[in-house]
């Protein structure tokens, strides 16, 4: 990627190390962002544990209520009615004020994922042709756009139908459930964050398109290889049942078929710019 700074005769190419430069300005800029935003959350401390983390420990948060409703109507388990049924615990000293520091630096980073995005389209595009950039407007709405419907895939599916299960589980009556503040917190946060970015996969298949190293046939080609794979992450991310697998395989197969889409559009400009280019040596 080459980048040029100044105007008409002072137009000169930058070095790697302005490149680096420019670089840590962008990241310190994220990095205050992400701040910014983890104060804001620090501050809306019962906002944030007791309505957000909280809610999928409670039997009347939405995705427990329906499914308690489908279960009833098909005559099945009803013991998502009932709610994940534990308590939860801090072990260490500091260990409130630790979960409470790193949740709002997580929280900030969420919210500001779309900044972030800006800080790199920034560093990215000067390095791109006029046509890139044009081809490639609403990078950062769409991107950003995806994220947060795997954010908020990870909080109202995958959250609660891990938490459900494991809290629920029992190798005998004997044992009871204290979940640690930090384990509850971690499974909330890798579901959310794994599912955000799981959701970028239309966004990543582009830009490999536009870098030559996927196509349409090498989609084509490995998608029951790819299949496997995400039968595997899906047992992975969610409790080891059927049911909560196939709800989380389905929308991962539907981005998979969005990419090989993409990729399609992609290479289809890609040939056509080539042809225009052909077209104008030979004139």
């Amino acid at each position: 990627m080459t980048k040029k700074i100044g105007t008409g005769k002072e137009e000169k190419e930058m070095s790697f190390l302005d490149h680096l430069e420019v670089l840590r300005w962008h990241l310190i800029r994220s990095t205050l962002a992400v701040i910014i935003v983890g104060v804001v959350a620090f501050i809306a401390k019962d906002f944030i544990f007791d309505t957000i983390l909280f809610g999928p420990k409670k039997a009347e948060f939405p995705t427990y209520q329906f499914f308690c409703q489908i279960s009833k109507s098909l005559g099945l388990d009803e013991s998502f009615c009932a709610g994940p049924d534990f308590r939860i615990q801090s072990r260490q000293m500091a260990g409130q004020f630790s979960a409470h520091i790193w949740t709002s630096i997580w929280a900030g980073f969420i919210l500001a994922f779309p900044y972030i995005l800006w800080e790199v389209w920034r560093f990215i595009s000067p390095g791109l042709y006029e046509n890139e950039r044009k081809n490639s407007r609403g990078f950062i709405l769409i991107a950003s756009l995806l994220f947060f419907i795997g954010v908020l895939f990870g909080y109202y599916v995958i959250s609660p139908l891990s938490i459900n299960f494991l809290a629920n589980y029992q190798v005998s009556q004997e044992v009871f459930n204290d979940i640690d503040l930090a384990s509850y917190i971690s499974t909330i946060r890798s579901s959310v964050i794994a599912c955000g970015i799981i959701f970028e996969l239309p966004i990543i298949m582009y830009f490999l398109t536009k870098v030559g190293i996927v196509t349409p046939d090498f989609l084509r080609k490995y998608r029951k290889i790819s299949i496997v794979v995400v039968l595997i992450l899906s047992a992975i991310i969610t409790p080891p049942d059927v049911a909560s697998q196939i709800i989380v395989t389905i929308p991962i197969l539907i981005l998979y078929e969005m990419s090989i889409y993409i990729s399609k559009i992609v290479l289809k400009r890609e040939e056509r710019k080539l042809k225009r280019e052909k077209a104008k040596n030979k004139a």
